[in-house]
């Protein structure tokens, strides 16, 4: 069996109960050495057989699952964050299912989460935005058409930027005709990591703080109204709003 594992943003303790149980018991690991926190290898077992994926092919990846799975071993794929978003992991799936191979997935805390608890912001603001929109700009790696960041742009909704730090110039540029070049702006170098660094700004500015601050790479951009302070307070522990638990005072209905 291969069990794939989300290792959370970076703090070795938010990888999930189950997931850190996995890696525990695991005979094979194999994780994405590019960003996991190395810490969390201090919890395989004494003799587990570690792989870095970083200098790995897809097809080596998958040859060492298979020499497992012929020993009756047990692998864990250890993905960063939560192995959907930017995982790449859909591919390896595909390939165990044409080899027969079993496995299953565990979700993990993803980087855009733990990017909020380190800003303390909630992307989703009554009032604010109801809609948070996960994407990159096109680089190396091309988008869909109508997936650019203009056009995305036009929704106004909370947007987390992944993979897409070293062109943050070209980012603010295709985000300020929608947002406005004084829409709130930040970015979190490893989030959660015990070297996290924030950036705060707005459009304008944000590309050069977070160059003056030196961070190039593993960053996310989350830029929307939810980084200011204006917005309304939730109906859900309003005394005047009635819901399936509570009813309402004060002239609530």
């Amino acid at each position: 069996m291969v069990h794939f594992v989300g290792a959370g943003p970076g703090d070795p303790e938010l990888i999930t109960v189950k997931g850190k149980r996995l890696l525990e018991e695991a005979d094979v690991i194999i994780y994405a050495g590019s960003l996991v926190n190395p810490q969390l290898l201090s919890l395989a077992k004494p003799g587990a057989e570690i792989h870095n994926s970083a200098p790995m092919t897809l097809e080596e990846v998958l040859a060492v699952m298979e020499r497992a799975e012929a020993e009756g071993k047990t692998t864990v794929r250890l993905h960063t964050g939560d192995p959907s978003v930017y995982g790449a992991h859909r591919e390896q799936m595909d390939a165990l299912d044409e080899r027969g191979i079993g496995y299953d997935v565990t979700p993990g805390v993803s980087s855009f989460l733990a990017a909020a608890a380190s800003l303390k912001k909630e992307y989703t603001l009554p009032d604010v935005s109801q809609t948070v929109i996960l994407t990159r700009k096109a680089g190396r790696t091309a988008v869909p058409e109508g997936e650019d960041l203009k056009s995305l742009a036009e929704h106004r909704a909370t947007m987390v930027i992944f993979l897409s730090v070293g062109q943050l110039e070209e980012v603010a540029e295709d985000l300020a005709p929608s947002y406005g070049w004084d829409a709130p702006a930040a970015v979190v170098y490893k989030a959660s990591w015990e070297d996290e660094r924030i950036v705060r700004g707005t459009l304008a500015d944000i590309a050069g703080r977070t160059r003056e601050a030196g961070i190039t790479k593993t960053a996310l951009i989350a830029v929307g109204g939810f980084l200011g302070d204006d917005y309304q307070l939730s109906r859900l522990y309003d005394k005047t709003f009635t819901h399936g638990f509570r009813r309402g005072t004060e002239g609530g209905v």
